[in-house]
């Protein structure tokens, strides 16, 4: 019988990413590292790839010959190294070893070949004006939060629409009523459509609406992004709630896959949902 083969975790991407960078900074070639170690090459090559888990004891190895010390990020990626078979939830399961924070929103947004978000009550980051982003963030921050911290988050998500601007396919389905809650106001609330209107006809964009009046629908349990990898990685989705942030790796993630699929053929086509943007920003003027 055949062995399955191994599912190419977020842990074992994050940990293969990390130990090429760690390897690259030192100027070190794939060939040399794997005489050092004793290992064929291309075995290395596969653990960065996430094609294959590393273990444990090549994690300790491949540190001390990078010259790696730093103890409390060794201590991470050495509990990352006995986890990669996980495809479990990050946060609240480490402790202060391994946060939600290790692997992180972005570097998701930068890996993946498509974006695809389905949104209920805001729109998505990516997509946000600058004043739609900071009345979003501030509501969401403490009362007191000092304003330096709501312009480093504002900042972030600003510099995280540089994605924008490259090859990634960027798809999101809105329900009806994110395009009509005035967050901010209505002068932000017409500036942020203004903004979605310029938005919808860039060449790797496409926005769909849902329309309010569509009865029960794949979307009844809430927003959520499915980032799409290039192959050989499977997709990722992404939910955030007062819970907690959760990232649901396959063979789960297909659920979600198949979930926009649907909500994908009962939304409105590009091109009405550019026209009830248009219908909506008349409204507010």
């Amino acid at each position: 019988m055949p062995h399955k083969p191994f599912i190419r975790t977020l842990r074992a991407q994050w940990l293969g990413q990390r130990l090429r960078v760690l390897r690259e900074q030192r100027g070190l070639t794939l060939k040399l590292v794997a005489e050092h170690l004793q290992r064929d090459t291309s075995a290395l090559g596969r653990y960065e790839r996430a094609d294959w888990p590393i273990r444990k004891g090549d994690v300790v190895a491949l540190l001390d010959l990078y010259g790696f010390h730093d103890a409390a990020e060794r201590a991470r990626l050495l509990a990352l190294a006995e986890e990669v078979w996980r495809t479990d939830r990050w946060d609240e399961d480490y402790g202060d070893v391994v946060d939600s924070s290790f692997i992180q929103y972005p570097w998701l947004e930068s890996r993946a070949e498509k974006i695809c978000s389905y949104n209920t009550m805001l729109l998505p980051g990516l997509m946000q004006t600058r004043n739609y982003a900071e009345a979003v963030i501030r509501n969401a921050e403490p009362p007191d939060a000092p304003a330096g911290t709501i312009n480093r988050w504002v900042e972030l998500r600003l510099e995280r629409q540089r994605v924008l601007d490259g090859d990634t396919w960027i798809e999101a389905i809105l329900d009806e009523t994110v395009l009509r809650r005035l967050v901010g106001g209505p002068t932000i609330m017409r500036e942020q459509l203004s903004h979605l209107h310029q938005l919808a006809p860039r060449p790797n964009v496409v926005l769909r609406v849902l329309p309010s009046s569509t009865p029960l629908h794949a979307g009844m349990d809430g927003s959520f992004t499915l980032f799409r990898l290039p192959k050989p990685y499977p997709a990722v989705a992404y939910l955030e709630s007062l819970g907690g942030r959760l990232y649901v790796e396959a063979p789960k993630s297909m659920r979600f896959v198949d979930a926009y699929d649907r909500l994908g053929a009962v939304a409105l086509s590009p091109g009405e949902s550019r026209r009830l943007i248009e219908s909506i920003l008349k409204e507010l003027s």
